[in-house]
């Protein structure tokens, strides 16, 4: 059957302790936009980890284009044409995009030499070729999120790739950037005749951009839609094998007294570029306010700066009426802060350490899982740890099982679950479910909304501006380190916010918040 670009046959995937792919047969059309959808560990990146051949199949078969896979390899996979941009992108920044695009596969002069003249011409007929334009000269960098995105994609155009796996492409993508991808993928499906599978958490973009959507729940393939024939509601109720409500969330009381006051302050980020530059911002008791901003214009910074992981330049800072300017972060939590922060690998948690350790961390010393100061109380400590698993609905091998081997989503479960243990008065939260699945995410804004009504004040900064519109009371935007526009969550839209997040608005034409 010439129209199928991927098949999988009674595909089975175990690692130690978990079966992540249970029996799976599918079929994938070429020439179509196919996503892929289910809870976090419901076996999808392993599926498509395996089409690209990072995992050999415990059992069952894998075809491209109707010629069974024999040996799993990344390099024996771009061979037939699959290519794969991950959620992370795997590009080396000092290099300019060209160097990016052919790194590995120069071309070469005399057998050694690389031709960059060469190496210019056909990729700027690549860019041509598939109206995917970006400087060839410009170092990585430097360019936007968005255009970098297109150099992966074009990475993998470049190795001959017309099945094009795409990982949780839009996460850290403004709505005109998305917008602007999906015009890519329709593009190359329509005139190249391209197949895209989509991972995706985000179910309107399934409906916007998919032809057909396969449902994944604990390692089993659920079922396989017409895209045309369900709704977000459906979707989301065949992943978590339940129903789920979308209601608005009740925001209930005023906001009150300034429980975090930034003023005027300077930081610099780790090349010792100025990233945020003269800021004043306050969140008060009882508040939600998310800062919209494409990555790299000082958000980051600005919560590091604010918890304590970042040195200050100039200015101040103040957590519950405590001046916390310079202070450690060990200092500032007990002045009454928890935070998320946005790389659950590097600070969230310890991949070496276990799910309990880490659920555990910051509580540690208390006499309940302490004696003497030293000597650990284990059933205490499992038994708290068990309790926070559960509420979490953490999946993995255990509570003893090491937090590296978990899937994204759940490693930042298990960061979520522990902050949101701690009863503080400040919350500052970066990219809370970046990652999770849409029953998670659910859960996490309806604790979110509980903080928040009990009184807590909420800093959120995330990518996902539908997050920040659902969950914010107030709505600042930053640009270059700068704030360019303050509003009322109801009062503004998510294509307005686009545009003050790239600088295009700012100051007096933004529709300031009320009072």
């Amino acid at each position: 059957m010439q129209n199928r670009a991927v098949t999988f046959e009674h595909v089975s995937m175990e690692f130690p302790g978990v079966l992540a792919n249970d029996d799976i047969s599918l079929e994938i059309k070429k020439g179509e936009v196919f996503a892929l959808v289910g809870e976090n560990g419901a076996g999808k990146s392993t599926l498509m980890n395996i089409l690209y051949g990072i995992h050999t199949p415990t059992a069952g078969r894998v075809l491209i284009k109707d010629r069974q896979v024999t040996h799993f390899h990344p390099k024996n996979a771009i061979a037939q044409g699959v290519g794969m941009v991950h959620q992370h992108f795997m590009l080396v920044p000092s290099f300019t995009v060209v160097q990016n695009i052919v790194l590995s596969r120069e071309p070469r002069k005399l057998g050694v030499f690389c031709d960059e003249k060469k190496a210019l011409d056909t990729v700027e007929r690549l860019m041509e070729d598939y109206g995917l334009a970006v400087d060839p000269t410009a170092v990585v960098e430097q360019l936007s999120v968005g255009l970098q995105q297109r150099v992966e994609i074009l990475k993998t155009l470049y190795r001959g790739a017309d099945i094009l796996i795409l990982d949780e492409p839009t996460a850290v993508l403004t709505p005109q950037e998305t917008d602007e991808l999906f015009a890519v993928i329709r593009r190359i499906v329509r005139e190249k005749n391209m197949t895209v599978i989509l991972i995706t958490h985000k179910l309107y973009e399934v409906m916007a951009i998919s032809d057909r959507v396969g449902v994944m729940r604990r390692g089993k393939l659920i079922g396989v839609k017409n895209t045309c024939e369900v709704d977000e509601k459906q979707l989301a109720s065949m992943m978590v094998g339940r129903q789920l409500l979308f209601d608005q969330l009740e925001k209930s009381g005023t906001p009150g007294e300034a429980r975090i006051e930034v003023k005027d302050l300077v930081v610099q980020d780790n090349r010792g570029l100025r990233a945020v530059d003269h800021l004043s911002v306050t969140v008060r008791s009882g508040e939600v306010l998310g800062i919209a901003a494409i990555e790299g214009n000082g958000q980051n910074e600005l919560l590091e700066a604010i918890t304590g992981m970042r040195p200050v330049q100039s200015g101040s800072v103040s957590v519950c009426g405590q001046d916390a300017t310079g202070k450690t972060p060990g200092q500032i939590r007990a002045m009454g802060l928890a935070h998320i922060p946005e790389d659950r690998l590097a600070t969230g948690l310890s991949g070496e350490a276990t799910a309990a350790d880490n659920l555990l961390a910051g509580k540690h010393r208390q006499r309940r899982f302490n004696r003497f100061g030293f000597q650990q109380r284990p059933a205490a400590i499992a038994q708290y740890a068990q309790q926070l698993y559960d509420r979490f609905d953490i999946r993995g091998a255990g509570i003893d099982a090491k937090a590296g081997s978990m899937s994204g989503g759940n490693m930042q479960k298990v960061v979520v679950a522990r902050e949101f243990s701690f009863d503080t008065p400040v919350l500052v939260i970066a990219q809370p479910t970046r990652g999770v699945d849409v029953g998670a995410s659910v859960f996490i804004h309806e604790r979110i909304m509980e903080k928040r009504n009990q009184g807590c004040a909420v800093l959120l900064s995330s990518a996902d501006l539908d997050e920040v519109c659902r969950l914010s009371d107030r709505i600042i935007t930053m640009y270059e380190g700068k704030i360019t526009g303050e509003f009322s969550a109801d009062a503004v839209t998510k294509e307005e916010l686009g545009y003050y997040m790239t600088g295009c608005r700012t100051g007096k034409e933004a529709v300031h918040a009320k009072p």
